[in-house]
């Protein structure tokens, strides 16, 4: 999987990175870590790793994820968490879906047959379900799990869709415009560990505000 970068958003992770980058080794592929300059305590965990850091400008999530891809070579990504969450054997799948034919992007999915969470909360639960069913009713997506950025996807195309979304709203940003620009995506089932340090970094009620004004300005945008 030489053709295929990792994107790694990291604030705070000194706890589960290392563990994460070091089950990562047993891939022949790229990894890109976005940081802080300000997160000493990270950068010192990851200092013997071999990855790419790239130093966050700005702020936000979803600003880390479009600096990291917009640094990406390779002709595939995949946005990978830093948090333990995410099964890297299923990485062997979602690439060999991606380098099909007019497959653009692939969507990891903890709701799809063989598909699972042990992290989600009742909240997390919900929110997603809404934001699943208003993404396939006004878009046509076709997700069933739209705020999980377990994403593979075409570097190029993924450049061209001058993302924008700093923060949350980046999960339906992504598949929105890849999805009007005329992309092909698929789901695929995905099993979410618990987090290694145990803490989410998502304040439902705030980013569920500013995903659904994210998905409103999306859909009258034409």
């Amino acid at each position: 999987m030489d053709e295929l970068t990792l994107v790694i958003p990291a604030k705070n992770e000194e706890e589960t990175l290392p563990t994460v980058l070091k089950d990562l080794k047993k891939y022949k592929l790229n990894i890109t870590v976005v940081l802080e300059k300000s997160d000493f305590k990270t950068i010192n965990a990851i200092k013997d790793f071999d990855c790419n850091i790239l130093y966050q400008s700005g702020n936000g999530y979803g600003d880390a994820l479009i600096q990291g891809i917009n640094n990406v070579q390779t002709n595939y990504f995949c946005i990978f968490n830093a948090d333990g969450s995410f099964l890297s054997k299923e990485l062997d799948g979602m690439f060999s879906n991606v380098k099909r034919d007019n497959v653009d992007f692939v969507f990891g999915s903890r709701y799809m047959k063989d598909g699972y969470s042990e992290d989600d909360t009742i909240i997390t639960l919900i929110g997603n379900k809404i934001f699943s069913f208003l993404g396939n009713l006004l878009f046509s997506l076709r997700i069933s799990d739209i705020l999980y950025t377990f994403v593979m996807g075409d570097t190029k195309k993924t450049k061209e869709l001058n993302l924008k979304e700093n923060d949350f709203a980046f999960c339906v940003e992504l598949p929105i415009k890849a999805k009007k620009a005329g992309h092909k995506l698929i789901s695929v089932p995905s099993y979410e560990k618990p987090r290694i340090a145990g803490r989410k970094k998502v304040n439902a009620l705030k980013d569920g505000a500013m995903i659904l004004i994210s998905m409103i300005k999306l859909f009258f945008k034409r």
